[in-house]
Protein backbone atom coordinates (compact mmCIF):
# COMPACT_ATOMS: atom_id res chain seq x y z
CA UNK A 1 0.00 0.00 0.00
CA UNK A 2 1.70 3.51 -1.50
CA UNK A 3 1.50 6.58 1.35
CA UNK A 4 -1.66 7.72 2.78
CA UNK A 5 -2.70 9.96 0.31
CA UNK A 6 -4.77 12.10 3.63
CA UNK A 7 -2.63 12.56 6.17
CA UNK A 8 -2.45 15.52 8.31
CA UNK A 9 1.32 16.36 6.44
CA UNK A 10 0.14 16.48 2.85
CA UNK A 11 -3.67 17.89 3.36
CA UNK A 12 -5.38 21.18 4.46
CA UNK A 13 -9.34 21.22 5.14
CA UNK A 14 -11.00 24.52 4.30
CA UNK A 15 -14.89 24.55 5.86
CA UNK A 16 -17.17 26.83 4.58
CA UNK A 17 -20.49 27.51 6.48
CA UNK A 18 -22.54 30.79 7.33
CA UNK A 19 -22.90 29.76 10.93
CA UNK A 20 -19.79 28.73 12.95
CA UNK A 21 -18.23 29.07 16.68
CA UNK A 22 -19.08 33.11 17.66
CA UNK A 23 -22.09 33.49 19.43
CA UNK A 24 -23.20 35.85 17.10
CA UNK A 25 -23.02 33.39 14.54
CA UNK A 26 -24.72 29.88 16.19
CA UNK A 27 -28.66 29.89 15.30
CA UNK A 28 -28.37 25.79 15.21
CA UNK A 29 -26.96 22.68 14.85
CA UNK A 30 -25.40 23.47 12.14
CA UNK A 31 -23.10 26.17 14.02
CA UNK A 32 -22.43 23.37 16.62
CA UNK A 33 -21.28 20.87 13.57
CA UNK A 34 -18.85 22.84 11.99
CA UNK A 35 -17.26 24.50 15.23
CA UNK A 36 -16.77 20.66 16.71
CA UNK A 37 -16.12 19.11 13.07
CA UNK A 38 -13.11 21.64 12.60
CA UNK A 39 -11.92 21.34 15.92
CA UNK A 40 -11.94 18.03 15.81
CA UNK A 41 -10.40 17.88 12.67
CA UNK A 42 -7.38 20.40 13.45
CA UNK A 43 -7.05 18.18 16.70
CA UNK A 44 -5.90 15.58 14.81
CA UNK A 45 -3.23 17.37 13.28
CA UNK A 46 -4.43 18.90 10.30
CA UNK A 47 -4.23 22.48 9.13
CA UNK A 48 -8.14 23.67 9.13
CA UNK A 49 -9.52 26.90 7.77
CA UNK A 50 -13.10 27.76 8.72
CA UNK A 51 -14.89 30.64 6.55
CA UNK A 52 -18.24 31.78 8.42
CA UNK A 53 -20.08 34.65 8.77
CA UNK A 54 -18.56 35.80 12.03
CA UNK A 55 -19.09 38.38 14.73
CA UNK A 56 -18.41 41.66 13.47
CA UNK A 57 -16.60 42.93 16.53
CA UNK A 58 -14.30 40.07 16.71
CA UNK A 59 -10.99 39.94 15.02
CA UNK A 60 -11.22 39.06 10.85
CA UNK A 61 -8.77 36.37 11.07
CA UNK A 62 -8.04 34.09 14.30
CA UNK A 63 -5.40 31.10 15.06
CA UNK A 64 -6.17 28.73 17.50
CA UNK A 65 -4.76 25.48 18.79
CA UNK A 66 -1.59 26.19 18.06
CA UNK A 67 -2.06 27.53 14.46
CA UNK A 68 -4.08 24.33 13.40
CA UNK A 69 -7.18 25.88 13.02
CA UNK A 70 -7.84 29.34 11.64
CA UNK A 71 -11.05 31.81 11.86
CA UNK A 72 -11.66 33.53 8.76
CA UNK A 73 -15.20 35.80 10.03
CA UNK A 74 -16.30 36.69 6.65
CA UNK A 75 -18.95 39.34 5.74
CA UNK A 76 -17.99 41.47 8.85
CA UNK A 77 -18.43 44.92 7.07
CA UNK A 78 -22.09 43.98 6.67
CA UNK A 79 -22.69 42.22 9.84
CA UNK A 80 -21.86 45.08 11.73
CA UNK A 81 -25.38 47.17 10.29
CA UNK A 82 -26.96 43.39 11.75
CA UNK A 83 -25.67 43.23 15.04
CA UNK A 84 -29.05 40.81 15.94
CA UNK A 85 -26.97 37.38 14.42
CA UNK A 86 -26.02 35.53 11.65
CA UNK A 87 -29.06 35.65 9.27
CA UNK A 88 -29.86 39.22 10.01
CA UNK A 89 -29.39 40.75 6.76
CA UNK A 90 -29.33 37.06 5.14
CA UNK A 91 -29.71 38.31 1.34
CA UNK A 92 -26.79 40.72 1.53
CA UNK A 93 -24.51 38.14 3.58
CA UNK A 94 -25.10 35.38 1.18
CA UNK A 95 -24.45 37.64 -2.35
CA UNK A 96 -21.34 38.86 -0.47
CA UNK A 97 -20.18 35.59 1.09
CA UNK A 98 -20.76 34.02 -2.62
CA UNK A 99 -18.92 36.66 -4.55
CA UNK A 100 -15.98 36.83 -2.38
CA UNK A 101 -15.39 33.52 -0.39
CA UNK A 102 -14.41 31.83 -3.79
CA UNK A 103 -11.26 34.17 -4.90
CA UNK A 104 -9.99 33.88 -1.11
CA UNK A 105 -10.34 30.51 -0.61
CA UNK A 106 -8.72 30.02 -4.39
CA UNK A 107 -5.82 32.42 -4.09
CA UNK A 108 -4.93 32.40 -0.56
CA UNK A 109 -5.51 29.03 0.48
CA UNK A 110 -6.22 26.35 -2.22
CA UNK A 111 -3.32 27.05 -5.03
CA UNK A 112 -0.34 28.13 -2.28
CA UNK A 113 -1.13 24.75 -0.18
CA UNK A 114 -1.34 22.68 -4.00
CA UNK A 115 1.71 24.18 -4.98
CA UNK A 116 3.16 23.11 -1.59
CA UNK A 117 2.22 20.01 -2.18
CA UNK A 118 -0.16 18.95 -0.50
CA UNK A 119 -3.90 17.71 -1.22
CA UNK A 120 -7.18 20.39 -0.06
CA UNK A 121 -10.22 18.95 1.01
CA UNK A 122 -13.23 21.78 1.11
CA UNK A 123 -16.32 20.92 2.98
CA UNK A 124 -18.87 23.28 2.35
CA UNK A 125 -22.53 23.05 4.00
CA UNK A 126 -25.98 24.45 3.30
CA UNK A 127 -27.38 25.97 0.54
CA UNK A 128 -25.81 29.31 1.03
CA UNK A 129 -21.98 28.12 0.28
CA UNK A 130 -23.36 26.31 -2.51
CA UNK A 131 -22.95 28.80 -5.77
CA UNK A 132 -19.54 29.41 -3.78
CA UNK A 133 -18.06 25.73 -3.73
CA UNK A 134 -19.01 26.12 -7.97
CA UNK A 135 -17.53 28.73 -8.54
CA UNK A 136 -13.98 27.39 -6.36
CA UNK A 137 -14.30 24.04 -8.81
CA UNK A 138 -14.39 26.36 -11.72
CA UNK A 139 -11.66 28.26 -11.06
CA UNK A 140 -9.62 25.47 -9.56
CA UNK A 141 -10.53 23.54 -12.79
CA UNK A 142 -9.54 26.82 -15.03
CA UNK A 143 -5.84 26.79 -13.19
CA UNK A 144 -5.68 23.35 -14.00
CA UNK A 145 -5.42 21.68 -10.03
CA UNK A 146 -9.07 20.50 -9.68
CA UNK A 147 -7.68 17.01 -9.12
CA UNK A 148 -5.48 18.19 -6.25
CA UNK A 149 -8.79 19.20 -4.44
CA UNK A 150 -11.48 16.90 -3.21
CA UNK A 151 -14.63 19.44 -2.92
CA UNK A 152 -17.51 18.31 -0.72
CA UNK A 153 -21.21 19.87 -0.23
CA UNK A 154 -23.27 18.37 2.80
CA UNK A 155 -26.95 18.82 3.51
CA UNK A 156 -28.00 19.16 6.92
CA UNK A 157 -31.94 19.55 6.33
CA UNK A 158 -33.78 20.90 3.16
CA UNK A 159 -33.65 24.84 3.54
CA UNK A 160 -32.73 26.52 0.38
CA UNK A 161 -33.46 23.34 -1.96
CA UNK A 162 -35.67 25.64 -4.17
CA UNK A 163 -32.33 28.02 -4.58
CA UNK A 164 -29.79 25.51 -5.22
CA UNK A 165 -28.77 24.23 -8.91
CA UNK A 166 -28.55 21.18 -8.68
CA UNK A 167 -27.20 19.53 -12.21
CA UNK A 168 -23.99 22.19 -11.53
CA UNK A 169 -23.65 21.44 -8.07
CA UNK A 170 -23.96 17.92 -8.62
CA UNK A 171 -21.09 18.20 -11.78
CA UNK A 172 -18.53 20.35 -9.76
CA UNK A 173 -18.91 18.55 -5.79
CA UNK A 174 -19.44 15.60 -4.39
CA UNK A 175 -23.04 15.57 -2.44
CA UNK A 176 -23.10 14.53 1.04
CA UNK A 177 -25.99 14.43 3.73
CA UNK A 178 -26.56 13.27 7.39
CA UNK A 179 -29.24 10.31 7.66
CA UNK A 180 -30.27 7.90 5.20
CA UNK A 181 -33.69 10.06 5.48
CA UNK A 182 -31.97 12.83 3.88
CA UNK A 183 -30.82 10.57 1.28
CA UNK A 184 -34.06 8.98 -0.30
CA UNK A 185 -35.52 13.15 -0.07
CA UNK A 186 -32.89 14.02 -2.34
CA UNK A 187 -33.26 11.45 -4.73
CA UNK A 188 -35.97 13.95 -5.68
CA UNK A 189 -33.68 16.38 -6.78
CA UNK A 190 -31.69 13.87 -8.60
CA UNK A 191 -28.75 13.68 -6.77
CA UNK A 192 -27.61 10.47 -4.97
CA UNK A 193 -25.55 12.00 -1.73
CA UNK A 194 -23.00 10.31 0.06
CA UNK A 195 -24.23 9.36 3.86
CA UNK A 196 -21.76 10.61 6.37
CA UNK A 197 -23.53 11.40 10.12
CA UNK A 198 -23.45 13.86 12.56
CA UNK A 199 -20.77 13.85 15.34
CA UNK A 200 -20.99 15.07 18.95
CA UNK A 201 -17.09 15.93 20.91
CA UNK A 202 -15.72 13.38 22.97
CA UNK A 203 -15.37 15.70 26.07
CA UNK A 204 -19.37 15.62 26.12
CA UNK A 205 -19.48 11.91 26.99
CA UNK A 206 -18.26 13.36 30.61
CA UNK A 207 -21.72 13.43 32.47
CA UNK A 208 -22.73 16.46 34.18
CA UNK A 209 -22.15 16.77 38.00
CA UNK A 210 -25.26 15.29 39.50
CA UNK A 211 -25.50 17.85 41.82
CA UNK A 212 -25.15 20.73 39.14
CA UNK A 213 -27.87 19.04 37.83
CA UNK A 214 -29.79 18.34 41.11
CA UNK A 215 -29.48 21.80 41.94
CA UNK A 216 -31.42 22.99 38.77
CA UNK A 217 -34.08 20.38 38.97
CA UNK A 218 -35.19 21.63 42.55
CA UNK A 219 -35.05 25.32 41.30
CA UNK A 220 -37.65 23.94 39.15
CA UNK A 221 -40.08 22.86 41.96
CA UNK A 222 -42.12 19.59 41.87
CA UNK A 223 -43.08 17.61 38.90
CA UNK A 224 -42.12 16.81 35.29
CA UNK A 225 -39.58 18.96 33.83
CA UNK A 226 -39.60 19.35 30.19
CA UNK A 227 -36.93 21.20 27.96
CA UNK A 228 -36.86 22.15 24.52
CA UNK A 229 -34.04 23.71 22.91
CA UNK A 230 -34.56 24.91 18.75
CA UNK A 231 -35.34 27.44 16.17
CA UNK A 232 -38.27 29.08 16.44
CA UNK A 233 -39.60 26.89 13.27
CA UNK A 234 -43.08 25.04 12.72
CA UNK A 235 -41.25 21.97 11.51
CA UNK A 236 -40.01 22.11 15.44
CA UNK A 237 -43.65 21.18 16.63
CA UNK A 238 -43.29 23.80 19.65
CA UNK A 239 -46.97 24.31 19.75
CA UNK A 240 -47.22 20.02 20.49
CA UNK A 241 -44.58 20.72 23.01
CA UNK A 242 -46.74 23.37 25.10
CA UNK A 243 -49.79 21.22 24.11
CA UNK A 244 -47.99 18.31 26.04
CA UNK A 245 -47.63 20.56 29.21
CA UNK A 246 -51.35 21.63 28.96
CA UNK A 247 -52.45 17.88 29.11
CA UNK A 248 -50.37 16.93 31.89
CA UNK A 249 -51.73 19.95 33.64
CA UNK A 250 -54.98 18.60 32.75
CA UNK A 251 -54.18 15.54 34.30
CA UNK A 252 -53.12 16.75 37.68
CA UNK A 253 -49.41 16.30 36.85
CA UNK A 254 -47.92 20.15 36.87
CA UNK A 255 -44.95 19.91 34.15
CA UNK A 256 -43.14 23.05 33.29
CA UNK A 257 -41.22 23.44 30.21
CA UNK A 258 -38.51 25.91 29.45
CA UNK A 259 -37.57 27.08 25.96
CA UNK A 260 -34.85 28.32 24.61
CA UNK A 261 -35.47 29.20 20.85
CA UNK A 262 -33.89 31.63 18.45
CA UNK A 263 -34.77 34.58 16.97
CA UNK A 264 -37.44 33.92 14.47
CA UNK A 265 -41.04 35.57 14.48
CA UNK A 266 -42.89 32.31 15.07
CA UNK A 267 -41.47 32.86 19.13
CA UNK A 268 -44.50 35.15 19.18
CA UNK A 269 -46.88 32.68 17.88
CA UNK A 270 -45.51 30.03 20.15
CA UNK A 271 -45.63 32.11 23.74
CA UNK A 272 -49.16 33.37 22.34
CA UNK A 273 -50.46 30.01 21.58
CA UNK A 274 -49.07 29.07 25.47
CA UNK A 275 -51.38 31.54 26.86
CA UNK A 276 -54.23 30.99 25.09
CA UNK A 277 -54.07 27.41 26.62
CA UNK A 278 -54.16 28.67 29.67
CA UNK A 279 -50.48 28.08 30.89
CA UNK A 280 -48.02 30.87 32.56
CA UNK A 281 -45.22 32.00 30.76
CA UNK A 282 -42.08 34.55 31.98
CA UNK A 283 -38.99 35.43 30.13
CA UNK A 284 -35.73 34.89 31.79
CA UNK A 285 -32.37 36.34 30.97
CA UNK A 286 -29.42 34.35 32.14
CA UNK A 287 -26.66 36.78 32.63
CA UNK A 288 -23.83 34.91 33.20
CA UNK A 289 -22.34 31.46 32.20
CA UNK A 290 -22.48 28.35 35.22
CA UNK A 291 -24.68 26.12 36.38
CA UNK A 292 -25.04 28.22 39.84
CA UNK A 293 -26.08 30.98 37.44
CA UNK A 294 -28.65 29.42 35.26
CA UNK A 295 -30.03 27.64 38.32
CA UNK A 296 -30.76 30.99 39.89
CA UNK A 297 -32.01 32.59 36.75
CA UNK A 298 -34.35 29.46 36.56
CA UNK A 299 -35.54 29.94 40.61
CA UNK A 300 -36.48 33.55 39.29
CA UNK A 301 -39.69 31.93 37.04
CA UNK A 302 -40.88 29.83 40.32
CA UNK A 303 -44.75 28.93 39.15
CA UNK A 304 -44.98 28.99 35.82
CA UNK A 305 -45.97 26.57 33.12
CA UNK A 306 -43.38 28.09 30.50
CA UNK A 307 -40.18 29.46 31.23
CA UNK A 308 -38.87 31.30 28.02
CA UNK A 309 -34.85 31.58 28.18
CA UNK A 310 -33.89 34.78 25.74
CA UNK A 311 -30.27 34.93 26.18
CA UNK A 312 -27.62 32.57 24.94
CA UNK A 313 -26.97 29.35 27.02
CA UNK A 314 -23.40 27.95 26.52
CA UNK A 315 -23.18 24.32 26.13
CA UNK A 316 -21.88 23.30 29.13
CA UNK A 317 -25.13 24.81 31.15
CA UNK A 318 -27.33 22.76 27.94
CA UNK A 319 -25.85 19.78 29.43
CA UNK A 320 -26.90 20.30 33.02
CA UNK A 321 -30.18 21.28 31.92
CA UNK A 322 -30.76 18.11 29.62
CA UNK A 323 -29.16 16.14 32.69
CA UNK A 324 -32.21 17.69 34.76
CA UNK A 325 -34.64 17.07 32.87
CA UNK A 326 -36.90 14.38 32.84
CA UNK A 327 -37.61 14.79 29.00
CA UNK A 328 -35.95 16.49 26.24
CA UNK A 329 -38.59 17.34 23.62
CA UNK A 330 -36.45 17.00 19.81
CA UNK A 331 -39.75 15.47 18.47
CA UNK A 332 -39.52 17.86 15.21
CA UNK A 333 -42.64 16.53 12.13
CA UNK A 334 -38.83 16.30 9.87
CA UNK A 335 -35.65 15.98 11.06
CA UNK A 336 -32.76 15.28 9.44
CA UNK A 337 -30.44 13.93 11.81
CA UNK A 338 -31.66 14.79 15.17
CA UNK A 339 -28.31 16.66 16.87
CA UNK A 340 -29.93 17.96 19.68
CA UNK A 341 -31.26 14.31 20.63
CA UNK A 342 -28.09 13.15 20.35
CA UNK A 343 -26.12 15.62 22.51
CA UNK A 344 -29.08 15.06 25.24
CA UNK A 345 -28.53 11.19 25.23
CA UNK A 346 -24.45 12.16 25.83
CA UNK A 347 -25.46 13.94 28.73
CA UNK A 348 -27.35 11.41 30.23
CA UNK A 349 -31.07 12.72 29.21
CA UNK A 350 -34.09 11.20 28.32
CA UNK A 351 -34.40 12.23 24.43
CA UNK A 352 -38.04 12.48 23.07
CA UNK A 353 -37.97 12.13 19.41
CA UNK A 354 -39.47 11.88 16.25
CA UNK A 355 -39.06 9.10 14.15
CA UNK A 356 -37.65 10.82 10.72
CA UNK A 357 -33.51 11.16 10.87
CA UNK A 358 -32.76 10.29 14.02
CA UNK A 359 -31.49 7.20 13.29
CA UNK A 360 -29.49 6.71 16.88
CA UNK A 361 -33.04 6.20 18.72
CA UNK A 362 -34.40 3.31 19.34
CA UNK A 363 -37.72 3.17 21.38
CA UNK A 364 -37.90 2.63 24.76
CA UNK A 365 -33.97 1.15 24.58
CA UNK A 366 -32.38 4.42 24.56
CA UNK A 367 -34.94 7.12 23.99
CA UNK A 368 -38.57 7.82 23.88
CA UNK A 369 -39.73 7.69 19.56
CA UNK A 370 -42.82 9.78 19.35
CA UNK A 371 -44.81 8.73 15.66
CA UNK A 372 -47.49 11.46 15.77
CA UNK A 373 -47.80 15.06 16.26
CA UNK A 374 -50.57 13.98 19.18
CA UNK A 375 -49.57 15.67 22.54
CA UNK A 376 -51.47 12.95 24.49
CA UNK A 377 -48.80 10.32 23.01
CA UNK A 378 -45.92 12.47 24.26
CA UNK A 379 -47.83 13.11 27.60
CA UNK A 380 -48.34 9.23 28.06
CA UNK A 381 -44.61 8.51 28.39
CA UNK A 382 -43.94 11.55 30.20
CA UNK A 383 -46.29 10.52 33.05
CA UNK A 384 -45.19 6.83 32.49
CA UNK A 385 -41.80 7.35 32.86
CA UNK A 386 -41.94 10.06 36.14
CA UNK A 387 -43.68 6.58 37.64
CA UNK A 388 -40.77 4.53 36.49
CA UNK A 389 -37.57 6.00 37.61
CA UNK A 390 -35.79 2.90 37.20
CA UNK A 391 -37.02 2.75 33.97
CA UNK A 392 -36.17 6.18 32.96
CA UNK A 393 -32.04 5.94 34.49
CA UNK A 394 -31.97 2.62 31.99
CA UNK A 395 -33.15 4.60 29.13
CA UNK A 396 -30.41 7.08 29.92
CA UNK A 397 -27.34 4.67 30.56
CA UNK A 398 -28.00 3.30 27.57
CA UNK A 399 -28.40 6.71 25.88
CA UNK A 400 -24.75 8.02 26.96
CA UNK A 401 -23.75 4.39 25.42
CA UNK A 402 -25.06 4.95 22.06
CA UNK A 403 -23.72 8.67 22.08
CA UNK A 404 -19.93 6.82 22.56
CA UNK A 405 -21.10 5.44 18.61
CA UNK A 406 -21.35 8.95 17.04
CA UNK A 407 -18.11 11.04 18.49
CA UNK A 408 -16.18 12.67 16.14
CA UNK A 409 -13.12 10.86 16.03
CA UNK A 410 -15.51 7.58 15.39
CA UNK A 411 -17.36 10.15 12.41
CA UNK A 412 -13.67 11.53 10.93
CA UNK A 413 -12.64 7.76 10.33
CA UNK A 414 -15.91 7.46 8.06
CA UNK A 415 -15.36 10.78 6.42
CA UNK A 416 -11.46 10.24 5.71
CA UNK A 417 -12.10 6.93 4.19
CA UNK A 418 -14.92 8.75 1.86
CA UNK A 419 -12.34 11.32 1.13
CA UNK A 420 -9.95 8.59 0.42
CA UNK A 421 -11.94 7.03 -2.05
CA UNK A 422 -12.83 10.17 -3.87
CA UNK A 423 -8.78 11.29 -4.09
CA UNK A 424 -7.72 8.04 -5.59
CA UNK A 425 -10.94 8.46 -8.25
CA UNK A 426 -9.15 11.54 -9.15
CA UNK A 427 -5.43 10.58 -8.61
Amino acid sequence: MGPDLLSPDRTTFVVLSFEGPDVYARAGGLGVRVSELSQALAEAGYPVHLLFVGDPTLPGHESLLEGRLTLHRWCQWISAHHPEGVYSGEEGKWRDFTSSAADFVVDHLARPAIQAGRRVVILSEEWHTAEALCRIGDRLSEAGVRRHAVLLWNANNTMGFDRIDWPRLNFATTITTVSRYMKHIMWNYGVDPLVIPNGIPTRWLDSPEDESAANVRRTLGDGPLLVKVARWDPDKRWKLALETVAQLKTADRPARLVARGGMEAHGGEVMDHARALGLSVLDVNVPQTGSQHLAEALATAEGADVVNVTSFIAPDELRVLYRAADGVLANSGREPFGLVGLEAMAAGGTAFTGNTGEEYARHLENAVVLDTADPAEAAWYVAYLADRPAEQERLRTEARATARLFTWDRVLDQLLARVRVLATAQE
